[in-house]
């Protein structure tokens, strides 16, 4: 009897060992949930079969509930890949003591921009916002957040008394819906975000309108942490460097993210960000 229940209790232990190191075996992607969470799935979804035949791996999307998760999971290695803003990618790198990389941008992030929009015809430019109602997106966004604050820092404006009142909505598809609603009277988005909820009538541009564009900076990237093997490293680079909008899969990828196509980044392209975010205050 003892040896049937040591053959089985052995056989549980193989069969959790052979779980564990599947489970190791899969793939893990996530994105700061810099918009609605049916647009990260729909946008993923492609990009993960494509990883998944590329890699020869098992790859899974793994959302996350804000920008500080996003961040945590790849410090501690939680996932291998995530989709960073600038500002995240920055926060990432000191959390993880230098200990994250990031492999590729779109074309369209080495000179990003956001958007500063109203539905108030007063508002005409950022002087104008003194005494408004004002919402940001998620406090650790790039596009949403830090840049626009520090254009507004740049121009003369006091962020920190010049409203009647911020908000920080938690993504770019929110701030577009309170702006519109009148729940604020302007908003700062990302670029691309407005330009999606324009061409699919997703805002009434008769009413919302931009009446700020900020100067290009880096933007979003595909970070990785320095501890995945090397080779998987460049696998997973070569992956993105090779999308192209003259296949199916690849167009309907770049498509998706917004993208012509992606290009090599470094970490010191993000230096300014880091630095723009010191002078807020915000690291």
């Amino acid at each position: 009897m003892l040896h049937s229940v040591l053959r089985v209790l052995a056989t549980i232990c193989l069969l959790a060992s052979l779980s564990a190191t599947a489970a190791d075996n899969v793939f893990r992607v996530t994105v700061i949930p810099d918009e609605a969470p049916t647009e990260l799935a729909r946008k993923a979804a492609p990009l993960v079969r494509y990883l998944q035949e590329r890699l020869g791996v098992p790859v899974e999307f793994t959302p996350v509930t804000d920008y500080a998760a996003a961040v945590e999971a790849l410090a501690t290695r939680k996932v291998d890949l995530a989709w960073f803003g600038g500002f995240t990618f920055v926060q990432a790198s000191i959390r993880s003591g230098g200990k994250v990389i990031p492999i590729v941008q779109r074309d369209e992030d080495t000179h990003f921009r956001s958007v500063f929009i109203t539905a108030d015809p007063a508002i005409q430019s950022l002087a104008d916002l003194k005494g408004k109602d004002f919402s940001f997106g998620a406090a650790s966004s790039t596009s949403g957040h830090l840049m626009p604050r520090h254009f507004l820092m740049e121009a003369g404006f006091d962020v920190d008394k010049g409203f009647h009142r911020v908000a920080f909505s938690g993504n770019h598809d929110a701030t577009i819906a309170a702006v519109q609603a009148g729940k604020v009277q302007a908003g700062a988005v990302n670029i691309s975000v407005w330009e999606r909820f324009v061409n699919e009538h997703k805002v009434d541009t008769g009413k919302v309108r931009v009446f700020y564009t900020t100067p290009p900076f880096h933007d979003y990237n595909w970070t990785v942490h320095a501890d995945l093997p090397a080779a998987q490293r460049e696998k997973l680079t070569r992956a993105f460097l090779e999308l192209s909008p003259t296949t199916a899969a690849g167009k309907e990828i770049l498509d998706l993210q917004r993208a012509s196509r992606f290009v090599p980044v470094k970490a010191e392209d993000y230096k300014p960000i880091e630095n723009a975010a010191r002078s807020a205050g915000l690291l």
